[in-house]
């Protein structure tokens, strides 16, 4: 395989390859955060055998893509033999599944080559297959953005066949840095398809489908990203542009609250879950593992890490925050390895509108599993759920800082 145009470049990935070899060997191949269990999360139980066979084979990272890619065809394969058995549902459920283990498969490797382009591929043809097979309306969407031509894919899922002219509420889903768009809806059960709503899952600048597009992320175009998603759903026959929330998970917790800014008054709230707010990135890009600097290295287009350190300074939402007019849910873990939770309190003091910011006890970047306050307090996807829809509702935001702490017992200090 063509080595990877970032990786010589990184210091500490060329210092602590051997480090990050021998954590694998030990600890799995969730030793930075829990990927098998996020990326097949979507799927459901099903999916439990294939991504923890992967985890089993993978000893090193250079396992991670090719095992992935293996358990992807493998699905798709009895996806495709299903399908001409005429068995519907059994062939949607395996396209979905394969769609998440391409889309894993995709995350090891930080250029465009010939993998990453057949992972892709594969990962948005399994992906149309389950769409085409699935018992609600799925619709393939290409958002014009930028120059020469660009746009942004996405998927709009709606609940339910729609009504003659009937409109739904909708969230517009933003994810992180090392995922994809795909993993933003769940196949069945999806927590806001189930409370009526609509859900606009899509890849910004950097994410997913858009480094195979070579459509890069800078400091502020996910602003404009937002923008041209809001202008497409408000024209859209079936979306009630009035009952808008934006939701994102991981750095998409800095991507939407760059959308809540840009969009100001237009949407009824934003929800973001797993915090990356910390100016300049200083703990993601240096204290955590080298891969996710390199990650950002490859979704920027920038292979000299003396230049990238320089570009990721201006990474800040200091002066952003002043912009949020729509209330706020933040949810995060006290531990947070990745960006200090003081930094979002920081943060919070400059947004005016209402704002509520849990703070899970002893939880790290990704909620739960890490402390007993994940569990025996509120779960919280079911609240970052029940706050959307309770904004699109129309119902008073609260303004607050909640911490549940180790015996899942909720207290909160409103925000004067």
């Amino acid at each position: 395989m063509k080595r990877a145009k970032t990786q010589p470049n990184v210091k500490r990935w060329n210092e602590q390859r051997w480090i990050l070899d021998a954590v694998i060997q030990t600890i799995g191949a969730e030793w930075d955060q829990p990927r098998l269990a996020y990326t097949m999360y979507p799927a459901g139980i099903d999916a439990l055998p294939d991504f923890r066979a992967v985890g089993a084979r993978i000893k090193k990272f250079a396992d991670m893509h090719r095992e992935f890619a293996a358990a992807a065809r493998r699905r798709e394969v009895c996806a495709e033999q299903f399908e001409k058995q005429g068995r519907r549902v059994a062939a949607r459920e395996s396209y979905f599944i394969a769609a998440l283990l391409y889309s894993a498969a995709r995350w090891p490797i930080f250029e465009n080559n010939e993998r990453t382009v057949r992972y892709n591929t594969r990962m948005v043809a399994c992906y149309e297959r389950f769409a085409a097979l699935m018992n609600r309306p799925i619709e393939r969407v290409e958002i014009p953005f930028a120059a020469k031509g660009q746009s942004l894919p996405g998927y709009l899922h709606l609940p339910r066949e729609p009504k003659r002219g009937e409109k739904f509420p909708c969230a517009i889903s933003i994810d992180g840095m090392d995922a994809s768009k795909e993993i933003m809806c769940s196949m069945y059960g999806d927590k806001i398809l189930e409370r009526g709503m609509a859900n606009f899952i899509y890849d910004g600048p950097g994410q997913g489908e858009c480094t195979i597009r070579e459509i890069f992320v800078t400091e502020d175009n996910h602003r404009e990203a937002a923008l041209a998603v809001y202008g497409w759903l408000a024209r859209h026959p079936h979306i009630d542009r009035d009952r808008l929330v934006v939701r994102g998970v991981s750095f998409g917790s800095y991507f939407g609250l760059q959308a809540a800014a840009a969009l100001g008054a237009r949407i009824r709230g934003a929800a973001v879950s797993f915090v990356c707010h910390e100016p300049g990135m200083n703990a993601l890009m240096e204290m955590s593992s080298p891969t996710f600097k390199m990650r950002f290295m490859y979704m920027a287009g920038i292979a000299d890490e003396r230049l990238f350190d320089q570009f990721r300074k201006k990474f800040t939402l200091q002066r952003q925050a002043a912009k949020i007019k729509c209330p706020l849910l933040i949810q995060a873990g006290e531990d947070d390895e990745l960006s200090p939770v003081e930094e979002t309190d920081e943060l919070l003091k400059k947004v005016k509108a209402p704002k509520r910011f849990v703070v899970y006890e002893g939880e790290r970047h990704a909620i739960g599993g890490n402390n007993t306050s994940s569990f025996l307090g509120e779960n919280w996807s079911t609240a970052h759920a029940d706050w959307c829809l309770e904004r699109v509702d129309g119902k008073p935001a609260p303004n607050e800082r909640v911490f549940i702490n180790s015996l899942g017992q909720a207290t909160a200090v409103p925000y004067r």
